[in-house]
């Protein structure tokens, strides 16, 4: 039996899955001005968005089409593909999950399709631990399990120079009531139950820095975890964060693919719009050995 993956552009897989076969991604949509690009073209590099951004040109972002998935999943099942999990981005923040349900219910060969209740790198952790099962033998049923685990046990925390992209795309949720619609504070934010969510208000970005990462080790404890810090616009803040997150957590950490101990990523396209330049999150996801 073949099981095949499937995710989304917004799940930040590492390059090097993406790219060996194990994961097939379906690219969401970036719209600058009224230009449509595929997430990952060369049109929407993160710096293409984070300069759009700053020039308050209009910048937004759309899910796939269901045919998008319909057409992959039949390849797929051409290919020999004998199951599908397809694992998204949380479905309160976007219809990506919504679209890949609709198609799996046409499709040739049964679809397992997961909402991660996640963004970002938390999906990318759920993908992964996937195909761990997969290549360890295991059946479809068992690597949605696992992702679905994993995406659970994983805390994703960010702080936003302002509220302002997050606003304006319709994504800050609970947060705009907390934050009173006020711009000038440093907004921490987390997901909770799939959406944004606020965790705390800060007056400067130093503090707010310090504090995002007190907050990551704190969910960490004791146990063996992954690291990722994600940036738009920020990597010498990102690479110094890194760096004293991995002195933090020291051997708590799983090395990454790339045998750094925390990677650390710049955001595509879609997450980048929605949180503007200068975003730090970070991603601390338990490895469960089960």
């Amino acid at each position: 039996m073949s099981v095949a993956v499937v995710t989304d552009s917004a799940s930040t897989v590492p390059a090097e899955v993406a790219a060996s076969g194990l994961v097939h991604v379906v690219p969401l949509q970036v719209i600058i001005d009224d230009e449509s690009y595929d997430e990952g073209s060369d049109g929407v590099t993160p710096e293409r968005i984070a300069a759009a951004l700053r020039e308050k040109r209009a910048v937004s972002t759309s899910r796939p089409a269901p045919a998008a998935f319909s057409e992959l999943y039949a390849r797929l099942a051409d290919e020999g593909a004998t199951e599908i999990v397809s694992i998204h981005l949380s479905a309160e923040v976007s219809g990506t999950f919504e679209s890949a349900l609709v198609a799996s219910r046409t499709a040739p060969v049964p679809v397992t399709c997961v909402d991660s209740r996640q963004v970002g790198v938390a999906t990318g952790y759920a993908v992964e631990s996937a195909c761990a099962v997969i290549e360890a033998g295991g059946t479809a049923a068992d690597a949605a399990k696992a992702a679905r685990a994993r995406a659970e046990a994983a805390t994703s925390l960010f702080y936003v120079n302002t509220l302002e992209y997050l606003r304006r795309g319709g994504r800050v949720g609970a947060a705009a009531a907390v934050f009173g619609g006020v711009l000038a504070v440093k907004p921490l934010l987390g997901i909770v139950d799939g959406v944004i969510a606020p965790q705390a208000k800060v007056r400067t970005a130093a503090k707010a820095i310090a504090q995002l990462e007190a907050m990551a080790v704190a969910a960490a404890g004791e146990q063996r975890v992954e690291a990722c810090v994600a940036h738009l616009a920020a990597e010498e803040r990102a690479t110094a964060m890194a760096e004293r997150l991995a002195e933090q957590l020291g051997d708590r950490l799983v090395p990454s693919r790339d045998g750094s101990p925390v990677r650390c990523v710049e955001l595509g396209g879609v997450l980048g719009a929605h949180v503007g330049p200068g975003m730090l999150a970070i991603c601390v996801a338990p490895v469960l050995d089960d």
